[in-house]
């Protein structure tokens, strides 16, 4: 007997002012390409769009791309958001351009994992499909 799985269905998006995208849409492809469902919300999101969409989407991982310097708001507003919500058991982690000294402080506040410029995308894709229980 075969045994079928669900794919892990993640939320990837930008928060913020921050318009650019790349790096996040490359995210994006990866992780499909690994076999993920991946919902992009696209640029120009705040925080309650984002847990809001991830809720409905009822998604395993929330993956957010900050290049702004707003990465220090952001990240915890949308944990404090998610456990708001009920849904501490979603999994936030990001990257872009995020000092080295931020990184504890985000990681303490609850962001899982981040990824800075350079990281390769397979790290990524294997972070993710670590979540599957």
């Amino acid at each position: 007997m075969t045994v079928s799985t669900k794919p892990i269905r993640v939320l990837v998006g930008k928060v913020g002012l921050d318009g650019h995208d790349r790096g996040i849409k490359l995210v994006a492809r990866a992780l499909r390409d690994a076999g993920m469902e991946v919902i992009y919300t696209g640029l120009h999101q705040t925080p309650e769009q984002v847990v809001n969409t991830a809720i409905q989407e009822d998604v395993k991982a929330i993956g957010l791309s900050v290049l702004s310097g707003a990465h220090n708001y952001l990240f915890p507003r949308v944990l404090e958001l998610l456990k708001a919500q009920g849904a501490e058991d979603v999994v936030v982690f990001g990257g872009g351009i995020i000092p080295d000294e931020d990184i504890p402080r985000l990681k303490a506040a609850g962001v899982r994992a981040l990824f800075t410029p350079g990281k390769p995308m397979n790290e990524i894709v294997d972070f993710v499909r670590g979540l599957r229980p």
